[in-house]
């Protein structure tokens, strides 16, 4: 055995996959150490359906990491799998080769994470070069595969022009206007030249993955265990930065492999929001296969530097599995409380606190109608973000007061575009985004103000109710201002938007009182382990109800 073999195969200080910079926040490397945290819980799972047998004991499991960046899953199962074989083939250079062309694979997700990856697992770009561990291989690529692979436009606009020659009209299709049909990528943004990355990711650009698989590594492969950091989104072609999550069109690929275990670290936004993720979370909360999440709720915690809103999560789905799932957090590098096994669809999102679980139950157990039903959706005037008026009302025949983005102006009523007859009623307004880039989330909605009538809003806020007089819009302002309502909105609220469905915990209580926390926690009989929780969870608000502090608070925000 070489000495770069020896290198490679044994814990070193220090390892040069921690120190290398993140592609993006949307291509993230795998620290070393949450990747072993990952093949631990995958060890686990192994052992306790196979009479406490050592996955790493076994020489014909198969591996493949269908996104490999830096190689850092193929290295570890490698390192693993050398210790573990030894009793079974004794010679170092046999047992390597053995693992390194008959049950580890790999898929690169760009030409420089491939030659990464190889590097990192073969200690050569080439797997067939002077200086690789293997010997077995006669393709350089080894057994961790790369190509080109180009998007599939389709939808793009279509204009009538004049034909240079003989004036006749024609439809033809404007370049740059299409969308990927199988990742939704934007042409605009993603319609490259050959000199750089397409960013069409061969897992999920085919129709058929399993025919795929057949052509890159054998008809004959079944892979036992799938495991990885897939990309995480790419830009829409939307406003500014917009982009979609893509990381949930790699789990259902993988997935369709039909392997024995899946094992995936991704954003943990999935939970309870993101943008097209309705259907996938549905599937993935009903999938009682899924049997361990761990979850990272803490910004930057299990990948540092790279900022993830809502934190990420790993899980482990098991084929043979049908049962619940045990749920775990961790926070600061160490478990918040037991882990718990329960089912994940008991609600309509993923509760990722255990501690949260018995509370909602208690919530909901009334029967009472939410929040949800009566707070508006975006844009509850039909006027934008950029919107805004006069100064002061000079001049204007009938002024509305229109609180905005940052200030408050004056325009005219004939310009509100929608819901006109809520002008005149007492209404409850919300900042529709709220959160700062701290790590650690403690208020989750902003102070509420109470707008009287002859007021209207721009998309910035949404309004969490409409009332005929002033006292009922103050108890309102003051039931949204409590921890209890906080925290219910805290278990739907992933990021910082806090859109009208992140109410949909929160009861709708009767106005008939000022409602405080204490008077809460009795109608719902909390118990004080239960309370402590939520006050763990929740900063105090203070009771202001300032029309310049909470703007000046908006400003903060944004």
């Amino acid at each position: 055995m070489s000495e770069q073999a020896a290198f490679a195969l044994r814990r070193h200080n220090p390892d040069v996959l921690t120190c290398i910079a993140n592609l993006s926040n949307d291509e993230v490397f795998t620290p070393p150490e949450f990747a072993n945290e990952m093949l631990d819980t995958l060890e686990r799972a192994w052992a306790e359906s196979n009479d406490g047998a050592s996955i790493w004991a076994d020489p014909d499991v198969t591996f493949l990491d269908p996104f490999t960046k830096s190689g850092v899953f193929l290295r570890e199962i490698t390192r693993r799998l050398t210790i573990g074989l030894e009793s079974q083939i004794s010679g170092l250079e046999e047992r390597v080769d053995h693992i390194l062309t008959k049950q580890v694979f790999g898929i690169g997700i760009t030409r420089l994470t491939a030659l990464l990856a190889r590097r990192s697992v073969y200690c050569s770009k080439d797997a067939t070069g002077e200086h690789s561990i293997a010997s077995g291989f006669d393709r350089d690529w080894g057994n961790i595969w790369f190509e080109r692979t180009e998007h599939t436009w389709a939808g793009r606009r279509k204009v009538r022009r004049a034909h240079p020659l003989t004036g006749d009209e024609q439809v033809i299709e404007q370049d740059g206007t299409g969308r990927c049909v199988f990742c939704g990528a934007s042409e605009a943004e993603y319609g490259r030249d050959s000199d750089l990355e397409s960013h069409a990711y061969a897992l999920i650009h085919t129709h058929d993955i399993k025919a795929r698989i057949a052509e890159l590594f054998g008809a004959e492969m079944q892979f036992d265990v799938i495991i990885g950091n897939p990309p995480y989104q790419l830009s829409d072609g939307g406003f500014g930065t917009s982009a979609a999550p893509i990381y949930q069109l790699f789990v259902e690929k993988a997935l369709e492999l039909d392997p024995r275990y899946g094992v995936f670290v991704t954003p943990s936004r999935w939970f309870a929001g993101g943008k097209g993720l309705d259907a996938y979370r549905e599937r993935m909360l009903g999938d009682h296969r899924m049997h361990d999440i761990v979850d990272y709720p803490k910004l930057y915690e299990a990948f540092p530097g790279v900022k993830i809103r809502g934190g990420i999560s790993y899980f482990l789905w098991d084929r043979d599995y049908d049962g619940p799932c045990t749920v775990q957090t961790m926070w600061d590098g160490q478990p918040v409380g037991e882990p718990v096994a329960r089912y994940l669809d008991a609600f309509d999102v993923l509760v990722r606190w255990n501690a949260a679980v018995p509370i909602l139950e208690k919530v909901r157990a009334k029967g009472e109608p939410t929040l949800d039903a009566q707070v508006s959706s975006g844009k509850p005037f039909g006027l934008r973000t950029f919107v805004h008026g006069s100064a002061t009302v000079e001049g204007l025949k009938d002024p509305v007061k229109l609180f905005g983005s940052r200030k408050i102006s004056w325009i005219e009523r004939e310009r509100i575009e929608a819901n006109s007859a809520w002008i005149d009623q007492w209404k409850v307004l919300m900042t529709a985004v709220q959160g700062t880039s701290a790590a650690v989330e403690t208020k989750f909605l902003s102070r509420p103000i109470v707008a009287g009538p002859g007021t209207a809003c721009t998309e910035t806020y949404i309004v969490a109710g409409r009332f005929d007089t002033v006292d009922d819009a103050n108890r309102m302002a003051q039931f949204l201002r409590t921890r209890f309502v906080r925290f219910l909105v805290s278990l739907r609220k992933s990021t910082q938007h806090a859109t009208r469905d992140v109410y949909a915990f929160v009861p709708a209580v009767p106005l008939d009182r000022e409602w405080t926390d204490e008077s809460l926690y009795v109608r719902y009989g909390l118990t004080d382990q239960e309370i402590a929780f939520i006050e763990s969870q929740v900063a105090s608000h203070d009771v202001v109800n300032v029309e310049e502090d909470a703007l000046a608070e908006d400003d903060a925000g944004a």
